[in-house]
């Protein structure tokens, strides 16, 4: 609903410079939120109403179920620590990586059954061809993202004013950040679901089920995303007062999460385990942590923001400054957000940034859990540079009685809505045309499979060298088949299959390690492989030979076009320019070879 013309209830009311509220309680002046007239809630007008409920909630639900029908596994880290882990617990085969192994225990398989329950239901009933399991369980978690979106701009429509909420959306359907985050199978992508709505109850006044979603987001999703809710335990504790309401709902918290989900891992493992503290003793407390996987230069977040963001982004990181020049420069005739200063409203995205950016381990699903706040920052900074440009026409040309700033800017915010969707749609359709390839071939694959020329008895071995990180899943494996992995210029730790025993959770095998070291274990013998995907690009080596060549031994069976990122241009590679993309981006072939004797004697 549009409260944007309701005040909050009186014992939260909060107002500016002076005075007391109606609870008798003393007020401080509140820095970026101050106005001359107080506890007036945000101007708003029906007039620039443009998303009623009903086409807000379709427009998401549409953009969430495209994303989880053409986007990509763009982290192998989704395919082997969540997806593979899915299937073995629905098929009873899968790959495990070294986290679910019960020296480490990283990983919590409680989080893996809930996001999987649906799908195991669906299973149950039907008993569906795999490939469509992976594509139900997208369609859930898109349906859910947009649920969170739909509640989250509600929130801020009622917080921070209808024109900032339309931006917002607008902005959120054709961000390229969120086509990738929306669907993926990733803690930090069910942390950027429950954060969120952490974040819009809290802009509500519900403060009980803020602090019960955030604890959700962190314990059962990823424990670094509770730094969303630092804030909210700020306002609680010492603007509000509840200290008792916060201790008691932190307690009712970690009991009704952690509690089941430590028995439900520890049955699992074996032993018992408290999956999220493990991760956060590894990822910070170890001697080496997660910089074995590579490390990124201060840039990386500032380049892949704009990847996902485009000018969105450089708003976003802008709003503290653009909020300071507007509380210096615009004379407020009343409050710009409803109960809570921006500096507090927003510091969930910035406390984020201070976080995560200094560390040498950058990834993009690392800000996953502050995508919608960076929307809502880049939707306050647009709104902000039109309150400006309407001070300084109307100090330079006079303001027209009842004027509003929105009817004098709307062609400032055009300019930036334009330029970001452009961006925005740019970057999704090269996302899918150059990086789709392999969930297309392994698609083709299956179909090719029913080819009764291709029937082989016992296990089918579908081999992966240098390109083992682009698997996407077992889901996308015919029954009997197999991935397997080749030895190639990769030297680091390779996952294998769980055990297929009653117990097989539970095994510790000698081949996993936490250090990133290979064992020669988790590789195939070359020569016993019935099928082989393979990037041809044309670079080659004694151990990336170019597969294509030796006709005698392979035959191809499917090619697609794959980006060749190293001999493309950086620019019409990120995003797609008609012409130009096309004549300063290459590409390689990802082929699938069919052994030409498929039965080993």
């Amino acid at each position: 609903e549009n409260t944007q013309g309701r005040k909050p209830p009186a014992k939260l009311r909060v107002s500016g410079k002076g005075g007391k509220d109606d609870t008798g309680k003393s007020k401080s002046k509140s820095f970026w939120n101050s106005s001359k007239k107080k506890d007036a809630p945000p101007v708003s007008s029906t007039k620039f109403l443009i998303f009623g409920h009903d086409s807000a909630i379709k427009l998401l639900f549409t953009t969430r179920l495209f994303a989880a029908i053409w986007s990509h596994i763009s982290d192998c880290d989704e395919t082997f620590n969540y997806w593979d882990p899915l299937h073995y617990m629905i098929y009873g085969k899968g790959l495990q990586t070294w986290e679910y192994s019960p020296e480490y225990a990283l990983r919590s398989y409680t989080y893996l059954m809930m996001c999987g329950l649906p799908a195991w239901f669906y299973n149950s009933i039907y008993i569906p061809n795999p490939m469509l399991m992976f594509y139900f369980v997208r369609c859930i978690l898109g349906i859910v993202c947009a649920i969170v979106e739909f509640h989250f701009y509600k929130a801020v429509c009622r917080e921070f004013g209808i024109h900032v909420g339309h931006v917002w959306l607008i902005f959120q359907f054709f961000c390229a950040g969120m086509f990738i985050s929306s669907t993926a199978f990733l803690p930090s992508s069910f942390s950027m679901y429950l954060g969120s709505a952490a974040l819009a109850e809290w802009w509500f006044q519900r403060y009980n089920s803020a602090v019960f979603l955030t604890a959700i987001s962190a314990l059962l999703g990823w424990p670094f995303a509770g730094a969303i809710g630092l804030p909210i335990a700020l306002d609680m504790i010492f603007r509000q007062k509840m200290l008792k309401n916060f201790i008691v709902w932190t307690g009712i918290s970690a009991a009704t999460i952690l509690i089941p989900m430590t028995l439900i891992d520890s049955t699992f493992f074996g032993r018992v385990v408290v999956a999220p503290i493990n991760l956060i003793i590894y990822n910070v407390f170890s001697s080496h942590g997660p910089n074995l996987y590579g490390v990124e230069s201060f840039k990386y977040y500032l380049i892949n923001g704009f990847l996902n963001f485009n000018i969105v982004w450089f708003l976003a990181l802008g709003t503290p400054i653009l909020l300071t020049i507007c509380h210096y420069f615009v004379p407020a005739k009343s409050k710009s957000t409803l109960y809570l200063p921006h500096w507090l409203s927003l510091a969930p995205f910035y406390l984020w940034l201070l976080i995560f950016w200094p560390q040498p381990h950058k990834e993009e699903r690392f800000l996953f859990p502050v995508y919608l706040l960076i929307n809502l920052c880049g939707a306050i900074s647009l709104d902000v540079i039109q309150k400006v440009y309407f001070r300084i026409k109307g100090l330079l040309q006079g303001f027209r009685p009842g004027s509003h700033y929105w009817d004098e800017s709307t062609v400032i915010a055009g300019i930036f809505i334009a330029i970001a969707t452009l961006l925005g749609v740019s970057r999704i359709f090269t996302l899918y045309r150059n990086y789709h390839a392999p969930i297309n071939l392994m698609i083709e694959f299956n179909n090719l499979a029913k080819d009764k020329t291709l029937q082989i008895e016992g296990p089918v071995n579908v081999c992966f060298g240098k390109d083992w990180y682009r698997f996407p899943s077992s889901f996308f494996l015919p029954t009997n088949y197999r991935v397997r992995f080749i030895e190639s210029e990769f030297k680091g730790m390779l996952p294998a299959y769980f055990d297929e025993t009653a117990n097989g959770t539970q095994i510790i095998h000698p081949y996993f390690n936490d250090r990133n070291e290979g064992n020669d274990f988790m590789l195939f013998n070359y020569t016993k492989c019935h099928f082989l995907i393979d990037l041809d690009v044309g670079r080659y080596s004694d151990l990336e030979p170019n597969f294509l060549e030796r006709d005698k031994e392979w035959s191809l069976l499917k090619q697609l076009p794959f980006v060749n990122a190293e001999e493309s241009h950086s620019i019409f590679r990120a995003f797609y320019i008609p012409y130009f993309s096309d004549k300063y981006v290459e590409f390689g072939s990802l082929n699938l070879l069919k052994r030409r004797k498929l039965k080993f004697e």
